[in-house]
């Protein structure tokens, strides 16, 4: 299925004053940025507009100020490194609608390039307020909306404003629908599907969705401790869901009975790495709960009370173990397509040598197997958020067919969800 919504490229834009809606919610630290990837992905739709000789303006939000100006949150920082990466000047409006913002679009000459202070210090930007959506409108001709990781919101500058001037999408939108419906609804087989994170409850749709459509389901981090617990698996004081065990055994009941009438593998962690803290230094040691304690780490105190294949109670489950990482590594050797969405353990617990935290060893056995380290790689795509995160701390976004700006938009589409950002766009047609 092709993308639906009229594009930049099928809309006359010559000398037009246009609205551009991108995601610059980039990380800060003390008010520098620490990663530009989703600015730098915008880029392709700016020079585009630059091209057809347009007055560019472009509004975005950035954390949560909760409805009022915060220079933490300014996009002022933005506005100097868009600057560096066209390699012209960036104007910068002290604010995003009202006599400031229409000051500084009325100074806008053809060919130049406007950023609008933060979208999010006025609370009707978040309630979809109809009139904020109409001031914003007033600054352009047409709307462009480019930010992905912001139209599964229905927010006044993903919705209302596309009720008062035409709205169309950008490259990066159109690339993001595209190869993720594309993916979802006609794979190559097979299909594995590698979902992580913390919580069942924000994953029910996208895990029952891959168990519909993939052939191999592989679930690691936080979450799989539900469904361990589900299993009877004791899991200590790991982080888990107890009040959605019923939900993980109904998921459970659903995979095993497609796997008595196909060929389909739903696949839980057989083993895990387990530390009493997430501190660097921790003492770690790996523990197969099917079987017995396989390995030893670092000098971890004996206890001869211990029971062997048994996380202790004042134990944490923190990775996936290395049986649990070669069994999915494995199943991607036979997958010629691979959705990664949530790392397989805590990726954020920084290392003590190299690049690879202590329980980050199982994100990266994930990794290596989708990048062919081990003989074979398949069309990879990665969902956003957390897992984009990883990917881009790590310098490998080149290395994986499609990594996505967007989190929470990645997994409603993959979920099957209509868009309320994209829904609001002109049809082709």
């Amino acid at each position: 299925m092709s993308f639906w919504k009229r594009t930049v490229r099928e809309w006359d834009l010559a000398g037009k004053t246009v609205l551009l809606r991108a995601d610059y919610n980039v990380p800060l630290d003390n008010g520098k940025i620490t990663d530009d990837y989703r600015i730098q992905k915008s880029l392709p739709t700016i020079q585009f507009l630059l091209e057809q000789n347009c007055k560019v303006v472009i509004c975005s939000h950035l954390g949560r100020p909760n409805g009022k100006p915060n220079p933490e949150f300014s996009l002022a920082p933005v506005a100097e490194r868009l600057g560096e990466l066209l390699k012209k000047d960036v104007a910068f409006a002290l604010d995003c609608v009202g006599p400031i913002a229409e000051g500084a679009v009325g100074q806008l000459q053809n060919g130049q390039v406007l950023l609008l202070e933060n979208l999010r210090f006025h609370p009707e930007e978040e309630s979809n307020d109809d009139e904020f959506g109409k001031s914003l409108a007033k600054l352009a001709e047409v709307f462009v909306q480019d930010g992905f990781g912001v139209v599964h919101r229905a927010h006044a500058s993903t919705s209302a404003v596309a009720r008062h001037i035409p709205g169309i999408a950008g490259l990066l939108l159109e690339k993001e629908v595209d190869t993720i419906t594309n993916v979802m609804d006609n794979p190559e087989r097979p299909l594995v599907a590698i979902i992580g994170g913390s919580k069942i409850s924000d994953k029910i749709e996208i895990l029952n969705r891959f168990i519909d459509i993939a052939d191999f389901v592989a679930v690691g981090g936080a979450m799989a401790n539900t469904f361990l617990l589900a299993e009877g698996i004791d899991i200590g004081k790991s982080l888990a869901e107890p009040s959605e065990v019923s939900l993980a055994k109904d998921i459970i009941e659903k995979a095993r009975k497609k796997s008595k009438e196909q060929r389909f593998v739903f696949y839980l962690p057989q083993d895990g790495v387990v530390a009493k803290s997430l501190d660097k230094n921790a003492h770690t040691r790996i523990v197969d709960w099917d079987a017995h304690v396989i390995a030893t780490i670092e000098n971890y105190p004996k206890n001869p009370d211990r029971k062997t294949g048994q996380v202790e109670d004042d134990e944490l489950i923190l990775d996936i173990g290395p049986f649990s990482g070669a069994f999915i590594a494995g199943g991607m050797q036979m997958a010629n397509t691979v959705i990664w969405n949530g790392t397989m353990g805590v990726t954020e617990t920084p290392s003590v040598h190299g690049p690879i935290g202590p329980f980050a060893h199982g994100t990266d056995i994930i990794v290596d197997a989708m990048l062919g380290e081990y003989g074979h790689k398949p069309f990879t795509v990665v969902g956003g958020g957390d897992t984009a995160g990883y990917v881009e701390q790590r310098k490998l976004v080149g290395s994986f067919n499609h990594v996505s700006t967007g989190g929470g938009a990645s997994m409603e589409l993959m979920s099957g969800k209509q868009l309320p950002g994209v829904e609001a766009l002109w049809n082709k047609e």
